[in-house]
């Protein structure tokens, strides 16, 4: 018998799913106990078969995600975009009292109009549609009911501050006034695991500035998970995080994009998720990772569990949300697949599904179908991805992990915005950190929105070509090192290209930059002149207000939790871009 007792744990595992859907079905042992004993009997007098075709097998969590298709996604650094990964990195950062001392260095007359900055090198752009994943999207729609985002917006339930409701403006610099401020619920505000980093909103999406039939005008903000404390290795002790002990931090849960509606001032979070055939044979969908972890034993440096992406930057455009992979190229998902795990606004109560199955909402650790129940790790919205666009060009050998950048090879996607002043396009760049070494301090490059747009449409291969490229000015310093780095966003408006520059736990600076021929070469002036801006600062997002008739807005976004530093604050603001304009002269 000891055999067969040591497969206990196993049956006690596979079992909790379905223990817990009958705890909350009030289903007594006793019951369950009678139930077993006629089962039993019955099984004696049967031969045993296979379950027939018509039942559903349980969807039991697979070690190592067996049935998740990779699709060849490289991990990016864990340090991606921070300015103290590294050694040396953060050098020049402020001790976070919010403190406006620190200034751009003179640099010698035209040094930074004249320093040759690295080419831009468009062709290293260029981007290819990778696996067709349009089947199993198709699968997941018919499984699980939707919800379009006007409606999502109506039901957001998540109250945001706004203006003088978020308090003192601290966080903000001398140089710029801002102009909106909208400020998160208190858990949003502090939290340790999710992280804020990228802007887009209504304006980037339609021309006219309209969506739907609602006013909400919103605005969307992705967040990355930072945090899996007591995370699992997926393979010895794979369940750590569904145990009661274990924090609902635990997984790691990729990305969640929060929709903000201007008309109620409340939020709701999206989590973005993967679609993919389990083990089972049957359609699921994991939360978003780059690659899978292959650990067999214990987590190690050359053996990692699954990393999540940083998602630096956001473009609504249309349908399709696309979201930065640094080290890929761009996640693309499509509004219109907006799954609803929670129709009648119960969490308490599971819903059916169209599938046959019911949806939870309220297990915070469990994702995709799980012993015929779908999940959301707690999150009533899902959002699957519909395509990837990678780079085609090979990396560069040389290390990134303390953010160094290269010449040549394939960049990194840090961060993305759209440029409407003329034909829509795409602005893609760098962050880097040139005190760790690499070659280059960034580059940018621009694609039209047609390519982009065609490429997702297209077939297994379509291709989308950059049609610009710079690498970011050299020559001035601040803080005692290279001004043109650590650049978490950029737009181009009206010709100008303006970037967000961060500065460890104090004041970052707005930049501006033009382009030039300087001996013959086409290339990005920098302007000698930088604005001081907020703590923290990230994504880059213009809402040109020719739609809605306000006076156009550059947005943006801080970073950093209080717990960060004295002066750190988390919110998103804007600044009358005229005021932008005007104060660079």
């Amino acid at each position: 018998m000891n055999g067969l007792y040591a497969l206990k744990p196993w049956y006690a595992d596979r079992l909790s799913g379905v223990r817990a859907s009958l705890v909350r079905r009030e289903v007594s042992p006793d019951t369950l106990t009678a139930a077993g004993v006629v089962s039993a009997a019955g099984a004696a007098a049967a031969p045993v078969s296979a379950p027939p075709s018509s039942v559903r097998a349980a969807d039991d969590p697979v070690p190592g995600n067996e049935g998740m298709p990779d699709d060849g996604f490289d991990n990016e650094s864990e340090g991606e975009q921070d300015d103290f990964a590294g050694t040396g990195a953060g050098a020049g950062a402020g001790a976070g009292t919010g403190s406006a001392a620190a200034s751009v260095a003179p640099a010698a007359p035209g040094a930074s109009a004249l320093a040759a900055p690295v080419p831009g090198r468009a062709a290293d752009f260029k981007l290819a549609k990778s696996t067709d994943i349009s089947g199993l999207v198709t699968k997941l729609d018919a499984a699980l009911p939707k919800q379009g985002l006007t409606e999502l917006m109506e039901q957001a339930n998540r109250p945001a501050g706004w203006e003088g409701a978020c308090g003192t403006a601290g966080i903000y610099g001398s140089d710029l006034a801002v102009n909106h401020r909208v400020c998160w619920q208190n858990d949003d505000a502090t939290s340790s695991e999710w992280v804020p980093q990228a802007i887009t909103g209504v304006s980037d999406a339609q021309e006219d500035e309209d969506w739907g039939t609602s006013n909400a005008e919103p605005i969307a903000v992705a967040g990355y998970d930072a945090e899996n404390p007591g995370r699992s290795n997926y393979a010895k002790d794979r369940d750590n995080c569904v145990q009661d002990s274990a924090s609902d931090a635990c997984n790691e849960k990729g990305i969640r994009v929060s929709f903000f509606n201007q008309a109620t001032q409340m939020y709701r979070h999206v989590l973005l998720v993967w679609p993919y055939t389990n083990s089972k044979d049957h359609i699921s969908f994991d939360a978003l990772h780059a690659s899978e972890g292959k650990c067999t034993t214990e987590v190690t440096s050359s053996c990692a569990a699954q990393n999540g992406i940083h998602a630096g930057g956001m473009v609504w455009y249309g349908n399709y949300l696309y979201v930065a992979d640094t080290a890929n190229g761009m996640r693309v998902f499509d509004l219109r697949k907006i799954m609803d795990l929670n129709p009648d606004n119960k969490a308490d109560v599971d819903d059916p599904t169209p599938d046959g199955l019911v949806s939870n909402v309220t297990d915070k650790k469990r994702i995709g179908r799980q012993s015929n129940v779908w999940y959301g790790y707690g999150y009533r919205y899902v959002m699957p991805q519909v395509a990837t666009l990678k780079f085609t060009t090979a990396k560069n050998g040389g290390t990134t992990s303390g953010n160094q950048c290269y010449v040549t090879g394939r960049p990194k996607a840090s961060y993305i915005s759209l440029d409407r002043t003329d034909t829509d396009h795409m602005v893609l760049g760098e962050y880097c950190n040139t005190n760790n070494g690499g070659t280059s301090p960034g580059r940018v490059g621009t694609y039209p929105m047609t390519a982009l747009t065609a490429a997702v449409e297209g077939a297994t291969g379509a291709t989308a070509s950059a049609d610009l490229a710079y690498g970011l000015p050299t020559g001035a310093k601040f803080n005692n090192e290279a001004l043109w780095h650590k650049i978490q966003g950029v737009t181009r408006y009206e010709g100008k290209w303006y970037f967000h520059r961060s500065n460890g736990y104090d004041n970052g600076r707005l930049l501006q930059a033009t382009p030039g021929t300087v001996d013959g070469t086409s290339q990005l002036v920098g302007n000698a002149k930088t604005l001081e801006s907020a703590f923290g600062p990230e994504d880059l997002y213009l809402a040109h207000g020719r739609g809605d008739g306000f006076a156009p807005q550059l947005w943006s976004l801080s970073e950093h939790a209080p717990s960060k530093c004295a002066a750190c604050r988390r919110e998103v603001y804007s600044y009358n871009m005229s005021e932008v304009i005007s104060d660079f002269g």
